[in-house]
């Protein structure tokens, strides 16, 4: 007869309490076979909280959770602290409409603190918390951090240790989840897991990564490393790891096993006890427990589509996407021009520079999780004579705005930018949507903007961006597959013609990859009886010049575009025809100034009313209220006088 299983009789993390060691590790077993089965049926972060399983376990053993503050940078290793704090039952509506968000959210859980997915930011917060308490005067509550996935190669978490290090009364304990290194240990025990790793290629790899953290670090990482390491290669063996995070005043404990809760709870003990800072070293192994995300490229198993739970494997078929497009024509480009470079900010693989790292690894720099320092970097790499193409995700163009507008832009350094996952994404939720690029980078001064609208004007615009040297450039695209060819029938001065219906008194001006939508829209607007040309002016910033003098022959002007419609490419519209002179309506089709949360892309598009059918109505309607409009109006000498 089988035991029963633990896992659903775990609603919070008090019932963590009532368990011996062995039953946590049969719990620990039992969440990873519910991980795999359920994120292969819906999708998401898979490999690293895999990774996460004993750490949190043993973190809600130990922390008092939600007396105890947890935190999480990023929130995608939060899966198992939702398991734990009482959402089993919600892992079937992970990341759909109405279901569990794949980050925390403070709407399902007083357990979720942090909504905001990007790296980097969580030591901040636990510093603000931290302080918070104390001005207050509030006693044992400990502020846990758990920090992982290259997030400490961010400027920002940096800035958060160096305020941490300096107010030695916080009770605070950073975890760090250390998964690019896989370590096995044979011993337990606290005490005894550092000299273990001392003696494996473990503990080599450890001072790789502790040697590319403080390289990384301003100002005083290089002279710490070289005060450790410069003196003779067996000085390291004496030091210890500790003393590279000690010497920036904080407290070390580690490394330990991150796949032993035992030890787990015994350093998390420790560093609660302690009172102050502390920084504890856990070494995980990414996608534990299954064999596909562990013997199988890592970051591809970081985050998963629809898969198969025991391959693997995408169950449908991918079709090509945007940034496959990008990556093969970037590497013909490469081939073409030695001094083209590429920067991503840790997301070679997501971003497509792989294939261009593959072909030159001399040309590809990966600065992991920070962006700023991408950004200005590239312009560095401007002035020296190089035309860097900066890769990295729509909503992380954000972070870097002030680098992209003084360092960038100020210095008309020819950098161009390529955004992937612009506009709506789906269901990574709010933090993840890419609406905010066109209204931030509409107010900065040199730079030029493209919207391509499939693959083959993705091509033609990367070509025209990197032959761009006196100025920056940036390029925007979707998530996704990659739409057929749209051909113009017609290209006016640097505006393509993609439909035009027969007495047209509406120009449906279309950004990007909403052409296929605008253009089918015009179509059944033509059926009934309404005429719509429908243009691509491919570079929406700045727009051409012809647009005046296209716009002037219609009536009103509509503006499709997939990002916020506050400041956006209608707003730019709008102020170019005011300064014209213009006094042609102008009607926008785009998202509201508001925050959107996870549902997939096509839901919320229905939302928004940004589909064919919603677009067709519009149209019709507003060229009905048009006519009305002509029909009342009267000429000034009919008017009848006193």
């Amino acid at each position: 007869m089988s035991n029963p299983r633990i896992l659903p009789a775990i609603k919070g993390p008090q019932d963590l309490k009532e368990l011996n060691h062995e039953q946590l590790n049969l719990l620990a077993a039992e969440i990873r076979e519910f991980l795999i089965e359920k994120v292969s049926k819906s999708g998401g972060h898979l490999g690293p909280n895999l990774g996460v399983v004993e750490l949190t376990i043993a973190a809600h053993r130990v922390f008092e959770s939600p007396k105890d503050v947890i935190l999480f940078d990023t929130g995608h290793q939060s899966y198992v602290h939702k398991i734990l704090t009482g959402r089993q039952e919600g892992f079937d509506t992970l990341r759909q409409r109405g279901g569990l968000a794949g980050y925390p959210n403070r709407s399902e859980s007083v357990h979720d603190v942090i909504e905001n997915s990007h790296a980097s930011g969580a030591l901040s917060w636990a510093d603000g918390v931290a302080r918070g308490f104390n001005v207050q005067g509030i006693k044992n509550r400990t502020v846990v951090c758990v920090v992982g996935d290259g997030a400490l190669t961010g400027g920002m978490a940096w800035e958060a240790l160096n305020n941490i290090a300096a107010h030695h009364d916080l009770p605070l304990v950073i975890i760090v989840n250390d998964n690019e290194r896989s370590y096995s240990p044979t011993i337990g025990g606290v005490a005894t897991y550092l000299s273990t790793l001392r003696t494996t290629s473990g503990y080599e790899k450890f001072l790789d990564w502790g040697k590319n953290v403080l390289e990384r670090t301003p100002v005083v990482g290089q002279p710490i490393y070289e005060t450790l390491h410069g003196v003779k290669k067996g000085i390291k063996d004496i030091v210890a790891p500790q003393g590279m995070f000690e010497d920036l005043g904080l407290k070390y404990f580690g490394p330990v096993d991150g796949h032993n809760i035992e030890a787990l709870e015994s350093a998390f003990t420790h560093a609660k006890n302690f009172g102050r800072p502390v920084l504890v070293h856990v070494i995980t192994e990414k996608g534990r427990g299954h064999a596909p995300a562990v013997n199988d490229e890592a970051e591809k198993f970081h985050a998963v589509g629809k898969v198969s739970p025991q391959t693997g494997l995408p169950l449908k078929k991918v079709a090509p996407s945007w940034t496959s497009v990008f990556a093969d024509e970037l590497v013909q480009i490469g081939h073409e021009r030695a001094d083209l470079v590429a920067i991503t900010a840790a997301m070679l693989g997501p971003t497509g520079l792989d294939e261009f790292q593959a072909e030159f690894p001399d040309r590809t720099f990966d600065v992991g999780i920070a962006e700023q320092h991408a950004t200005t970097s590239a312009a560095g790499m401007a002035f020296a004579g190089l035309h860097p193409v900066v890769a990295i995700y729509s909503t992380f163009l954000n972070r870097a705005f002030d680098q992209l507008l003084l360092d960038v832009a100020l210095h008309k350094a020819g950098v161009t930018f390529v955004l992937d996952r612009a506009g709506v994404t789906g269901d990574d939720g709010p933090s993840h949507h890419g609406i905010w690029d066109l209204a931030l980078t509409g107010i900065v001064p040199t730079l030029h903007v493209a919207a391509p609208r499939d693959g083959a004007t993705l091509r033609e615009a990367l070509r025209e961006a990197v032959e761009i040297s006196d100025a920056p450039t940036l390029i925007r695209y979707p998530k996704g597959a990659v739409c057929a060819d749209i051909p113009a029938f017609e290209r006016r001065d640097g505006i393509d013609v993609l439909y035009r219906g027969e007495s047209a008194d509406i120009l449906l001006l279309s950004v990007g990859s909403m052409a296929t939508m605008a253009v089918e829209a015009a179509a059944q607007a033509y059926r009934e009886g309404v005429g719509v040309t429908v243009i691509d002016p491919r570079w929406v910033k700045p727009l051409p010049e012809s647009l005046i003098t296209m716009a002037r022959r219609y009536k009103s002007v509509v503006v499709i575009e997939d990002g916020i419609k506050h400041g956006g490419i209608a707003s730019t519209v709008s102020e170019l025809f005011r300064e014209e002179g213009l006094t042609i309506p102008i009607h926008s089709i785009g998202v509201p100034l508001e925050f959107i949360e996870h549902s997939t892309r096509n839901e919320i598009l229905v939302d928004l009313g940004i589909t064919v059918q919603t677009i067709t109505r519009s149209l019709v309607s507003w060229s009905s209220a048009l006519k009305q409009l002509e029909l009342t109006q009267v000429e000034p000498s009919k008017i009848p006088r006193e």
